[in-house]
């Protein structure tokens, strides 16, 4: 048998593993929700990217959502969205915001995960030291909205230079943490494979996203997507 074969088979099997480990678990990590900004504030009711993230979690028979970012100028308060409850997450780092990727550090996250004081994280506009406070009220929300099992979770991936393709985008160190701590370094690995895959498969908007990705990004950074 090929080695490649043999690969395909155990992701498949770890695949169904780390399935039905989530289905038991608090967090369902689904991937990348979209390549750039379309519009600006870009998750808020009504909003493309926001009904696509709905839309996922319906499809799921869940009442909430979680998507994580890089954390910017938002005040990253959870809202509504086709009864959906979407709640936001956002991680806030030492070294400040930047477009660019850090491949050191990058590397040091694969190898050794995320450490523990590198962050202060926001959940719904509140601000916490500890990854833990910032997951305990990520469950105290959901609860308090009727979620039952574990919520579908994307990192919103949005890229403001560069290829979208090469850069995982916003909130992109965030979800691979949470895979982490919730699952374990080898879950981490796969549900970042996964995750990078799923919009490719799963988001309408790809391929005008990714066709006019300079474009939008221009209109971006010279506030030209501006609607509220």
């Amino acid at each position: 048998m090929k080695w490649y074969a043999v690969l395909l088979i155990i992701l498949i099997f770890f695949g169904g593993y780390l399935y039905i480990s989530s289905s038991m678990g608090d967090v369902q990590p689904l991937g990348r929700l979209s390549f750039v900004k379309l519009a600006n504030p870009d998750m808020y009711p009504g909003h493309s990217h926001s009904e696509l993230l709905a839309q996922y979690a319906q499809q799921r028979g869940s009442k909430c959502a979680l998507v994580v970012h890089f954390k910017g100028s938002s005040n990253y308060v959870s809202y509504n969205d086709n009864g959906v409850y979407i709640i936001e997450m956002a991680f806030e780092s030492s070294a400040g915001s930047t477009t660019n990727i850090d491949w050191n550090q990058a590397l040091q996250y694969f190898i050794f995960g995320v450490p523990d004081n590198e962050w202060k994280i926001v959940v719904n506009g509140k601000e916490f030291d500890t990854y833990d406070e910032a997951w305990a009220e990520v469950m105290r929300e959901a609860k308090a909205h009727g979620q039952q099992g574990p919520i579908p979770m994307v990192w919103h991936g949005t890229v403001r230079a560069g290829s979208p393709v090469i850069n995982p985008g916003c909130g992109f160190p965030l979800y691979y943490y949470i895979c982490w701590k919730q699952y374990g370094r080898f879950a981490a690995y796969y549900y970042v494979l996964s995750g990078y895959i799923f919009p490719y498969l799963n988001d309408p908007y790809r391929n005008f996203e990714l066709q006019h990705s300079s474009e939008l990004q221009y209109y971006y950074t010279h506030n030209m997507l501006n609607y509220e």
